[in-house]
């Protein structure tokens, strides 16, 4: 072998890029990672998941102090230090990249530093990032993590009159007193969350008729009355018609239910989304099929070249770290066997996504939702239970919200779940690991549940469920 042949190349050292390079190197593979990000670690350590928990740590605390009197304690908040905050997410997160950035640099691979583009099915050329001249580098197989960007969508003025993005967020030392969140997806929910309870006057203009597109309505709706109570201003089913700088404040024009509307504010936050990162990847050379920006893959994570193979945000149903360290670990495992001769016959199973938002009340569903399951014709049934009908819940004052849970009708499996209100990211395990063991309504209201938590919430639906069947 040359000095820049090897058996897999990964583009991307990100979270899923890192668990198929690490998982690759297990099974034997001589492994490369290409990353030509100014920091090594990837968009979860370094601008997504953590930090920007770890401002709403800061935020959940402010809201615990504004409280404070229902719970008969004297306090009162005399403000927030933003760049206190900021440098505590600044100590925290250079510790979790600089042990990713370890684990990267450890020898079990090779580790170039630039960007990759395809010239054929079998070559990259890197372009490394110190400014060296440009090489070449072979593999037999590849897998392609190279992440996402931030959807910048094409409304007049907007890239003239600027606007933040949750990086600025995340990095911020000083807030501005007014902010428009364009978007409602989980980025846009959790920043609002945190700008509102830092002192901002928040508003949020969302395209679709409901947050959380894709969920179901009454998620939708206990977020939107929440932020609303909160003083937020939410605005659904928006067009963005334009936006203008007027002296140092920006004007946004939109419509909504037939009108047309203008607000005034300090700064935009840009969250609607996140495209795959595909630019510049060549990715004709390599004969790799795209539906617009996003890679193709079967469920084995094979590309339209079998032996290319991708995970993470670029190809994913779902852009979470979980789902792209699992498509990772399978498209190594399934590159290995490639190589050997063998069937890359390892698929993914998407029967257990989760997906959270820490936004306040939390948001979490896992499996199936009501939707996709009458697009299957799978017979179920349905129950929920409302927070501000259980005993801890009421105790803690967060009663906003309500748990469902899905069981296939004549078996009674779990088939799915949501939760909207306190600790909904934590509370959703519970059902994640029910359904893991593939446990009915029937198995789950018996199992025992401590009095008062949280957690036994859940036996209220599934035991509204089996009292249906039974009936």
């Amino acid at each position: 072998m040359s000095e820049h042949s090897f058996d897999f190349i990964v583009i991307g050292g990100g979270s899923g890029g890192y668990a198929a390079a690490r998982t690759a190197h297990s099974a034997g593979l001589r492994v490369a990672v290409i990353d030509g990000a100014p920091e090594l670690g990837g968009l979860c350590i370094l601008r997504g998941c953590m930090p920007s928990k770890t401002l709403i740590e800061s935020a959940n605390r402010q809201l615990h102090i504004r409280h404070a009197a229902e719970f008969g304690l004297k306090a009162t908040s005399h403000g927030v230090d933003v760049r206190t905050i900021r440098d505590r997410k600044r100590t925290l997160i250079a510790d979790f990249a600089s042990y990713r950035q370890g684990q990267l640099e450890d020898g079990r691979f090779a580790l170039y530093r630039g960007s990759a583009r395809f010239i054929d099915t079998h070559t990259v050329e890197v372009l490394p990032r110190d400014g060296s001249s440009s090489f070449q580098a072979t593999s037999r197989s590849f897998c392609i993590a190279t992440g996402s960007d931030v959807t910048v969508p094409n409304v007049p003025g907007l890239a003239e009159t600027g606007y933040w993005t949750s990086d600025d967020v995340l990095d911020a030392d000083t807030l501005p007193k007014t902010v428009a969140v364009l978007g409602g997806g989980a980025i846009a929910l959790e920043m609002a969350h945190y700008l509102e309870a830092m002192g901002c006057q928040v508003t949020l203009l969302q395209r679709n008729t409901l947050l959380l597109t894709g969920l179901d309505r009454e998620c939708s709706d206990v977020i939107a009355k929440a932020y609303a109570e909160r003083g937020m201003k939410v605005h659904l089913g928006t067009h963005l018609n334009e936006i203008v700088a007027i002296k140092a404040k920006k004007l946004i024009g939109f419509t909504a239910s037939g009108h047309k509307h203008g607000i005034m504010v300090d700064e935009i936050l840009l969250a609607m989304g996140r495209q795959p990162a595909t630019r510049g990847l060549n990715l004709e050379a390599a004969k790799v099929a795209l539906n617009k920006t996003k890679v193709i893959v079967n469920d084995r994570m094979q590309t339209s070249q079998p032996h290319i193979f991708a995970a993470g945000d670029v190809c994913s149903p779902l852009d979470v770290v979980h789902i792209a360290i699992q498509q990772g670990e399978i498209a190594a495992r399934n590159a290995a066997k490639l190589i050997q001769g063998k069937a890359a016959d390892e698929t993914i199973d998407y029967r257990l996504t989760l997906f959270g938002v820490f936004s306040h009340p939390q948001v979490a569903v896992v499996g199936a939702t009501t939707e996709k399951l009458k697009a299957q014709n799978t017979p179920f049934l349905e129950a929920s239970h409302p927070f501000n009908d259980h005993g801890k819940s009421m105790v803690m004052g967060e009663t906003a919200g309500f748990v469902k849970m899905l069981a296939h009708k004549e078996t009674g499996e779990i088939l799915g779940a949501c939760v909207v209100g306190p600790e909904a990211t934590e509370l959703i395990h519970e059902v994640v690991i029910a359904m893991n063991f593939r446990a009915t309504v029937q198995q789950f209201m018996a199992i025992p549940h401590y009095h008062p938590t949280l957690s036994e919430i859940w036996t209220y639906p599934a035991e509204e469920i089996a009292d249906q069947m039974a009936g």
